[in-house]
């Protein structure tokens, strides 16, 4: 069957990656076809936050209906708090909301969108050397460019550069759940007691959304999703009475009542989700190539997130621009270099430092050492609100951390 649409490129994955580096080449002028092939509505297991530094970076983001956040609470595995008062607020949006935002720019830019999802892709025989991708209905496109945005489990992408592997994964799943009282949602990071790995309470503009992310190779989903309803419960709890602890204690006398009733309340109305993330390891960092010839990757779909913490938004925006910048110099495989050189480093040095950080410090773990810091000392406090924001890289942490010990302002 011949194609029906032939385009320059084909970005197969409408999330922020997909949609974004759409927008800037169908600004100047090449035809491109943006596959969305994810169900309308469908949540997205991400707690859709948008770092300050993005914010600074593409600040049209703003323009999208969300919340910003001023303020975040960040618990130790035994409950410490630390509230980071943001020098820059940083956004929390809906994934269907957001996504929606950045196709919509695309389309209006020249993309043509189409809801489909994409199986099948295959270079064509013949001189003129284009890609070919197939809907489930036999419809066909041609592109002499094929981008593959469409997340970690990205069969397109396993197709170019190779599976990425299962040990190097995480796991992120989670509920959205109805909004406490609005003046009273706050943003809470907490980091897990016994587990590598954090659970978040981000509040949107009509619900909250709970998630827990953690390393595939421990995941235990009975145990996990006991201690997510527990950290749920919790942040309900302290909406009724600020001296509730986050992590219920089960050996401890607690108002189990009360918490029976939180959590039927919130059965009877929250929705699931759940999604696999990149954490890669530097050894695959090293090897893996995002592009080859007239072939890109980006987003989730080359691995693009932070091994720390799971974020990865700002790197399928950037990823974007930068593949972007690549197509229209007329050199597509140079975006390999530019990714390495723009924040490869970055990645790379989060991936080294990921054991140490969900391991220990002093006797205890690591994330309970550095709350505790923060609570006791402004320069780390002030380091450590700069790291949320997206400010303070992995690459000068240790140089900055100890400069502001000595001078804390």
């Amino acid at each position: 069957m011949a194609c029906e649409k032939n385009f320059d490129v084909l970005m197969v994955g409408a999330g922020p990656a997909g949609s974004f580096a759409a927008e800037g080449l169908a600004r100047a002028g090449v035809r491109v076809a943006l596959f969305d092939g994810r169900p309308p509505g469908e949540p997205k297991a991400c707690g859709g936050g948008v770092t300050s530094k993005a914010l600074r970076a593409w600040p049209q983001l703003l323009d999208a209906a969300g919340r910003t956040v001023e303020e975040v609470e960040m618990y130790s595995p035994a409950g410490a708090r630390v509230r980071l008062r943001l020098r820059e607020p940083f956004a929390i949006y809906s994934r269907s909301v957001f996504d929606s935002f950045l196709r919509e720019r695309a389309r209006t830019a020249g993309a043509q969108v189409f809801r489909t999802r994409v199986s099948v892709a295959e270079r064509t025989s013949g001189d003129d050397k284009l890609w070919t991708v197939r809907a489930r209905n036999g419809e066909q496109w041609c592109g002499a460019v094929l981008v593959a945005a469409d997340g970690a489990n990205s069969a397109i992408a396993r197709r170019l550069a190779g599976s990425l592997p299962n040990c190097e994964m995480e796991v992120a799943f989670g509920y959205r759940a109805p909004l406490p009282r609005a003046d009273d949602a706050p943003t809470v990071i907490a980091f897990l007691p016994g587990w590598a790995g954090y659970a978040w309470a981000f509040p949107r503009l009509d619900h909250v959304s709970f998630g827990i992310a953690t390393t595939q190779d421990a995941f235990d989903h009975h145990t996990l999703d006991a201690l997510l309803w527990s950290f749920m419960r919790g942040y309900y709890a302290q909406r009724e009475d600020p001296r509730a602890p986050l992590w219920a204690d089960e050996t401890q006398p607690h108002d189990q009542a009360n918490d029976e009733r939180i959590e039927q309340k919130l059965r009877a109305s929250v929705e699931r989700y759940a999604a696999r993330i990149p954490g890669l390891a530097p050894e695959t960092w090293d090897a893996r190539r995002a592009c080859g010839h007239n072939w890109a990757l980006l987003g989730d779909a080359a691995g693009f997130a932070d091994p720390v913490t799971g974020e990865g938004i700002y790197y399928a925006l950037r990823s974007a621009e930068l593949f972007a910048d690549a197509y229209l110099s007329g050199q597509v495989e140079t975006y390999e270099a530019r990714w390495r050189a723009d924040f490869g480093r970055e990645l790379r040095r989060a991936a080294r430092m990921r054991r140490r950080f969900y391991g220990n410090f002093l006797g205890g773990p690591f994330t309970a050492r550095m709350i505790d810091f923060a609570r006791l000392h402004p320069g780390v406090r002030r380091t450590l609100r700069e790291l949320v924001a997206g400010h303070q890289g992995y690459l000068g942490l240790k140089r900055t951390l100890a400069r502001r010990v000595i001078w804390p302002l």
